[in-house]
């Protein structure tokens, strides 16, 4: 091929490869589109790449979203932000098919395009976009034109303005119930661009259509804005036009429109101010809390710590705990669990005396629930109610119902409870963890579940750090390498784990006297997997223990294991060894 001829050679591969059969080379040119221009050079990547991909249209969806996906970030290859505008031909067209998650990806190409326009060039290209795309004959045209006033709007002279704000009014009274989806989905974006005089008018009567609408989804995603809108009105006038609405949605018929209301409604509370809250809010909240719908009781019951924290405790014990009551004894197990991942947090909010009295009965009904998730949610969150009714109430309270999870037969529960045991000892202390959860930690080295061994082990560790060596030396060690004469390797295993884990926290002397002899002795093992663990362990104690001891103990046991019949074992051995040469030749 020629030297002239050369520069046409890339986009001949691409128009090749967009019409090959095959969708896998479609998309990897359209994934080189940035490599094509940049070879193109902006000129002909204008004249040439962009009539040709705005041509080219009628392709499989997963190429499609690729092509919008990559125009987004073209602007340095056609030019700089004077020519963006050239941009907008193909992503115009992509905004028109059928497929959703295409016309989405264009959607915000376009957005991130037109941050960066000019506002001239806004006006002289964008806008008309968006005007063509609303009055657009098919759908898909004026459900994408919908998320684009608000990037249009800004640099717009007044009277475009104006006439920007009426077609967005006609859209929310669009035929096609999606139109009016998205024109309510993108209202708030739109409403944080539009002067506070046509806020409140122009833009509030588009709320209240699109809250009037008969569809429940259009309602819905009103309700989703809510709270946005709410923080662009002053408290007075967002008490006064979005209150209503909100209190209004949380009896409506639909139970989807009341689940958003339930999500929305603590996002609310920080726009309208304390008043409202209590003799409006307050009211419908409760209402949430004890819907017939379980999805609407669920969202509510996620939020009920939260909603606690902006009011007064008197408040929340007279009017939310009678609720929180109820919501521990549903009859969804998914409410339960909800109310149980946020109960704990209330704690702080209702003070010592209301815990005590009134929240411990609902903690220990859910830590005695059937499902394990609620359970869970529980155990994990315990430290948040220490910190209120302190350790002595807490142990005599919660820690039978503790102790009796420690034994649950879901794995998950158990392997929670083994996760807060070291925030667990170090609130209760030395002597009240000997007592009550020394024999527990042992127990669980010998559990059936690989992750309930492996944590146990991590377990001992930590506790190991908390207490101290010489605890360590005295409580654990000692059951620790009972375990060397158990009978199931698999057990015998999870010793020579948590003898890697315990050796570098209890130092050189207690490692030399104690645990380095049991290693060894595993090194005798008739099962292949014990040895090529005990060669990982010899290989972890390397840096612990004196270099005397490595020749003199680690190294002759490394050697005899890699001459050991098993691949494996010879493997690990062979590391070990390598390993001391390498600390051998750095010393």
């Amino acid at each position: 091929m020629s030297t002239v001829e050369a520069p046409l050679y890339p986009i001949a591969v691409l128009i090749d490869e967009l019409k090959n059969d095959d969708i896998q080379l479609r998309l990897n040119s359209i994934r080189r589109l940035s490599t094509i221009a940049r070879a193109l050079g902006e000129e002909r990547t204008r004249s040439e790449l962009i009539p040709f991909l705005s041509e080219n249209n009628d392709d499989d969806d997963e190429v499609l979203l690729a092509m919008a996906e990559e125009l987004g970030v073209f602007i340095p290859y056609v030019g700089g932000v004077e020519h963006a505008h050239v941009l907008l031909t193909p992503l115009e067209i992509l905004c028109t098919v059928e497929e959703t998650c295409v016309r989405d990806k264009a959607v915000e190409s376009l957005c991130k395009i037109g941050s960066q326009m000019r506002d001239n060039d806004l006006i002289e290209w964008f806008t008309p976009l968006v005007k063509r795309l609303t009055a657009g004959e098919w759908f898909t045209a004026r459900v994408s034109a919908c998320g684009l006033f608000h990037i249009a709007y800004p640099s717009a002279p007044e009277t475009l303005k104006t006439e920007l704000r009426s077609i967005y009014g006609q859209l929310c009274q669009d035929d096609m119930p999606m139109v009016r989806r998205s024109a309510a989905s993108n209202l708030w974006k739109f409403a944080g661009t539009v002067e506070s005089a046509h806020l409140k008018a122009d833009i509030m009567q588009m709320f209240e259509d699109l809250t009037q609408d008969d569809q429940d989804t259009v309602r819905l995603l009103a309700v989703e804005g809510c709270a946005a809108l709410g923080k662009l009105l002053e408290a007075q006038d967002c008490a006064a036009r979005i209150l209503p609405v909100i209190v209004n949605f949380s009896q409506d018929k639909s139970w989807r429109v009341r689940y958003m209301v339930a999500n929305q409604l603590y996002e609310l509370c920080e726009a309208v101010g304390p008043e409202p809250i209590r003799t409006d809010l307050l009211p419908a909240y409760v209402r949430l809390l004890r819907d017939n719908e379980a999805e609407v009781r669920i969202a509510a019951a996620g939020k009920v710590t939260k909603f606690c924290q902006i009011l007064s405790p008197e408040l929340a014990i007279q009017h939310i705990l009678p609720c929180v009551k109820e919501l521990s004894l549903d009859s969804s197990q998914h409410v339960r669990a909800a109310l149980a991942s946020v109960v704990m947090g209330m704690a702080p909010v209702l003070g010592k005396d209301a815990t005590i009295e009134q929240l411990l009965p609902i903690f220990l009904s859910l830590l005695k629930d059937e499902f394990p998730d609620v359970r869970l949610n529980i155990i994990s969150k315990l430290d948040q109610v220490n910190q209120v009714i302190g350790i002595d109430l807490l142990s005599q309270s919660l820690l039978p119902a503790i102790v009796e999870l420690a034994e649950d037969r879901h794995w998950r529960v158990r392997l929670a409870i083994i996760e807060y045991i070291p925030l667990l000892a170090n609130q209760l202390g030395v002597g009240f963890f000997d007592d009550k959860l020394g024999g527990l930690c042992m127990q669980w080295l010998q559990d059936k579940v690989y992750s309930i061994r492996d944590a146990a082990a991590n377990n001992l560790k930590r506790l190991a750090e908390e207490f101290g060596p010489d605890w360590a030396m005295q409580h654990i060690i000692p059951q620790v390498l009972e375990i060397a004469n158990d009978s199931h390797y698999l057990h015998r295993m999870t010793l020579l784990r948590a003898i890697s884990l315990l050796g570098p926290v209890l130092g050189s002397e207690i490692t030399c006297s104690k645990l380095l002899p049991v290693v060894v002795n595993a090194s005798k093992d008739r099962v292949p997997n014990i040895k090529f663990n005990v060669a990982k362990v010899l290989q972890s104690l390397i840096s612990v223990v004196d270099q005397s001891v490595v020749e003199k103990t680690i190294r002759p046991c490394l050697v005899e294991l890699s001459e050991d019949p098993d691949v494996d074992v010879r493997y690990f051995a062979v590391q070990g060894l390598q390993s001391i040469d390498q600390v051998t030749m750095s010393s």
